[in-house]
Order: C-alpha cells, then sequence, then structure tokens
C-alpha cells in the first residue's frame, strides 16, 4: 500500500490524497490524457472511494482532471491546469522545478516586482519600512542560519509587494515566494550563494527615499543578478550530472 504524503493545508486522509495525486501528475507519473481508475487509487492507498471521489473534484476544479462518460478521469492538459494555484505551485516545487519552471518564474517577478517597488516607494509606510530593515538586518547578519537568511529573504520580498498597498497585486505574493524558495533551496542547498546584500540594500534606500524610478532599478539589478547565480549554479549542476 502506497504510503500517503503529509505536505497539504487540507486536513486528515482527504488532504493526504489531494496531495499524493496532485504530485504524480506535476512528476509526470500520470501524464496529461492519461486515464485515472479511482478503483485503483482506492486500492493503492487503502482509502474509501468517497475520498478518492471528493479528491478528483479538488483537482478537477484545479483544472488538473476532467471526468467524461465512457471515458472516465484523465488528466487535462497542462495548459488547463490552474499554474498560480497555491496547492500546484507547491507542488511544483516538490517535486524540483525544471529549467521551464524556473524561467517562466523569473519572467513573472521580472514584470511585477519592480512595478511593485515603484508603488512601494510612493506609498510605503513606516511600519513598512521597519519591516524591510529588519529584513535586511538578518540578510546582512554574517552569522545568521542559512533558514534564517531564506526567511528573511523571503519577507524583504513578500513586505516589498505589500508596501504597494494593491490588493490585487497582493495576490501574486504565491507566485513571488514560489520563485524565491525554488531558487533558494538550489542556491543554499549546494552552499554558495552571491553577497545579495548591497544589492537588497539599494532597494530599501529608494524606497525609503520615496524614489519610485530607482526603486524599480534596484530591483530589476537585484533580479538580473539573482537571475545570474541560479543560471550559472544550474550549468555547474548539468556539467556535474554529465561527468558521472
Amino acid at each position: 500500500m502506497t504510503r500517503l504524503p503529509h505536505t497539504s493545508p487540507y486536513r486528515g486522509i482527504h488532504g493526504s490524497v489531494v496531495a499524493h495525486v496532485g504530485q504524480r501528475i506535476i512528476r509526470g507519473d500520470i501524464p496529461p490524457g492519461q486515464s485515472i481508475d479511482p478503483v485503483q487509487l482506492e486500492n493503492e492507498l487503502g482509502v474509501s472511494r468517497t475520498v478518492v471521489r471528493e479528491a478528483l473534484r479538488v483537482l478537477a476544479a484545479k483544472g488538473m482532471v476532467d471526468a467524461r462518460p465512457k471515458r472516465g478521469t484523465f488528466v487535462r492538459p497542462r495548459e488547463d491546469w490552474a499554474l498560480l494555484d497555491a496547492d500546484v505551485l507547491r507542488w511544483q516545487t516538490e517535486a524540483g522545478p525544471d529549467d521551464a519552471f524556473l524561467d517562466n518564474l523569473a519572467e513573472v517577478r521580472g514584470i511585477v516586482e519592480p512595478a511593485g517597488a515603484r508603488l512601494a516607494a510612493e506609498r510605503r509606510s513606516d511600519a513598512d519600512l521597519d519591516a524591510l530593515r529588519a529584513a535586511l538586518e538578518v540578510l546582512a547578519d554574517p552569522d545568521a542560519p542559512a533558514a534564517d537568511v531564506i526567511e528573511a529573504d523571503l519577507t524583504f520580498h513578500r513586505v516589498l509587494l505589500f508596501s504597494a498597498h494593491n490588493e490585487l497585486l497582493q495576490q501574486m505574493e504565491l507566485v513571488i515566494e514560489t520563485g524565491l524558495q525554488a531558487r533558494d533551496l538550489l542556491v543554499h542547498g549546494q552552499g554558495t550563494w552571491a553577497d545579495s546584500v548591497p544589492a537588497h540594500r539599494a532597494v530599501y534606500d529608494a524606497v525609503a527615499a520615496g524614489d519610485a524610478d530607482a526603486a524599480e532599478r534596484a530591483v530589476h539589478d537585484l533580479l538580473e543578478q539573482a537571475d545570474r547565480d541560479v543560471r550559472e549554479l544550474r550549468t555547474e549542476l548539468r556539467e556535474e550530472k554529465e561527468t558521472r
């Protein structure tokens, strides 16, 4: 019997089944167009028909599966998936994001974050600046554990986005955080990371000064540095894999 994962915001066995099937679809274990046999899932996972049915309904709401008369339940094409859904983003990261996914995340960040920084420079509050400064202090601490640095990086970018005080823009938080988590896990996992403190400080200084143009440029520079770091590391990892 397959052991179910416990990484899901849904509670209980239902959430575990949703996560298990969703992750298998993301990994390509159940590719687009392939049928899903609910009875086989019941037996494989040792759960009831009701649990499987409800789990498939959740995945259908995310655009990942569909059911048709005579054809049964099947996986829909990737372009139909709700790729910005919190679960889908997390499953993609947990599955080990591929180069195309990382590139897509980088492109979205390059569109959203500079614009958000421009608005943040015009609208930030004193509380926003305090939160940005606190995160920057952790990033600049040479003795801070890697986990604290990663969290501070996430906090800095989250606060920057929220400092724009645009509730629709805030909904992009999940995309930004997914990109950051995937990058940070990759880079810190290899024990290397370029000094990004000056680039983060430039963003903070521009936002604090209320200079929208400088804030936008500073975020562009920060993202370009991060993208270079990740590309170089991905190239190194591929070369190491090829030489084994």
